[in-house]
C-alpha cells in the first residue's frame, strides 16, 4: 500500500517503523521544520525525520498545508492512504481527501475521552483508571471522526513518558493490523456521551501544588515526568521531581495539615512533605544543570530541615 506518514515526536514513530517493517510503501514522511535545540540551540530534526531519513524516505517539513502548491504537492504523491500520528499540524480538507483511502490517526486515548493535544498527561492528571489509544478515520473536527479499533492499557502508577511510550507501540501494532485488511474494521461513529477535551499542557501546570491533597499532587508528578518535569521551589531555586510517593493518603484530611505545620512543610527527614490532604515522599529530584539524584543522595548535598516550607 503506498502510504504518506505525518508525524513529529517520538510518539509517533513506533507506528512509521511499524509500517516499514510491514512492508508498506511509505513515500514520503511529513513532519514539523527543524526546531531549536540543546545547549547551542542548533535547528534539530524531529524523531520522525530521523526515522525516515534513516529507512530512505524522503522527508517533507512545510510550515503549513494551507497553500495551493503544498496540497498539489501532497495529492501528486497518488497514495493510498496517510496515517498521522501527533503530527501538529492541521490537515485541510484537500489534503484529507487525497490519499483514495483517507486519512488515518493514531490517537492517544480512548475515544471520545480526551480528544486533543495531552491525552495522556490529562488521564493522568484525572485519575483515569483505563487509557489506550483508539485508531480513527480523519476530519475537519478536533478528533471527532469515526473509529475502526481501540486498544486499552491500564495507568496504574506510570508516568506519562512510560504510558505514551506503551500507548505508541500498542498504536503502532494497531494501525498495521487496521491496514493489513480495512473491510475487517467497520467505522463507529464516536458518541456523544462522555466527551472530554485534552487541553494543551501550560508549563504552569508543573509547579506543584501542596495545597491539594497528595494523591493529586503525585498525579501531578508523573503526568509531568519527564517533561516539563513537576517542580517546587526552595530559597529562590527550582527543583523538578520526577517520582514520589503517597505516604499518607487522606487519614487525617483536616487535622493533618494543621499538626504538620501546613501545607507544603518537610516533615520528616526522608523528604516528606504535608499536603492539603495526606503527605507525600519525594523520591527522585532534579537541579537544574545537574542529573536527576534519589532523595536520599540529593539530601546528602543539601540540608533540608524539618519543618523548612517548599514552594509551590
Amino acid at each position: 500500500m503506498r502510504v504518506i506518514f505525518m508525524g513529529t515526536p517520538d510518539f509517533a514513530v513506533p507506528t512509521l517503523q511499524a509500517l516499514v517493517a510491514a512492508g508498506h510503501n511509505v513515500v514520503a514522511a511529513y513532519s514539523q521544520p527543524p526546531r531549536p535545540a540543546g545547549r547551542g540551540k542548533k535547528l534539530q530534526p524531529s524523531p520522525v525525520a530521523l526515522a525516515a531519513q534513516a529507512h530512505g524516505i524522503e522527508v517533507r517539513t512545510p510550515v503549513s498545508l494551507k497553500g495551493a502548491d503544498e496540497q498539489a504537492a501532497f495529492a501528486a504523491l497518488e497514495a493510498d492512504i496517510a496515517v498521522v500520528a501527533a503530527y501538529g499540524l492541521i490537515l485541510p480538507q484537500a489534503v484529507l481527501d487525497a490519499p483514495k483511502l483517507g486519512c488515518l490517526n493514531v490517537h492517544g486515548s480512548i475515544l471520545p475521552r480526551w480528544r486533543g493535544a495531552a491525552p495522556v498527561q490529562r488521564a493522568i492528571l484525572a485519575g483515569d483508571a483505563v487509557t489506550g489509544v483508539t485508531i480513527m478515520q480523519m476530519e475537519r473536527g478536533l478528533d471527532t471522526g469515526p473509529m475502526l479499533a481501540k486498544a486499552e492499557t491500564p495507568v496504574d502508577g506510570k508516568t506519562a513518558g512510560e504510558l505514551t511510550d506503551e500507548i505508541a507501540s500498542l498504536g503502532a501494532a494497531l494501525m498495521v493490523q487496521v491496514l493489513a485488511d480495512l473491510r475487517d474494521f467497520a467505522p463507529v461513529v464516536q458518541p456523544d456521551e462522555g466527551v472530554t477535551y485534552a487541553q494543551k499542557i501550560d508549563k504552569a501546570e508543573s509547579r506543584l501544588d501542596f495545597r491539594r491533597s497528595a494523591v493529586d499532587v503525585e498525579r501531578q508528578v508523573r503526568a509531568f515526568a519527564p517533561v516539563p518535569g513537576a517542580f517546587f521551589e526552595l530559597e529562590g531555586e527550582r527543583y523538578r521531581v520526577l517520582a514520589a510517593e503517597v505516604v499518607d493518603d487522606g487519614a487525617l484530611p483536616e487535622e493533618g495539615p494543621r499538626l504538620r505545620g501546613g501545607a507544603g512543610v518537610v516533615v520528616d527527614d526522608r523528604l516528606t512533605v504535608a499536603c492539603g490532604v495526606g503527605a507525600l515522599r519525594i523520591g527522585m529530584v532534579q537541579r537544574a544543570g545537574r542529573p536527576a539524584m534519589e532523595a536520599a543522595a540529593f539530601l546528602r548535598g543539601r540540608i533540608v530541615p524539618v519543618g523548612t516550607v517548599l514552594g509551590g
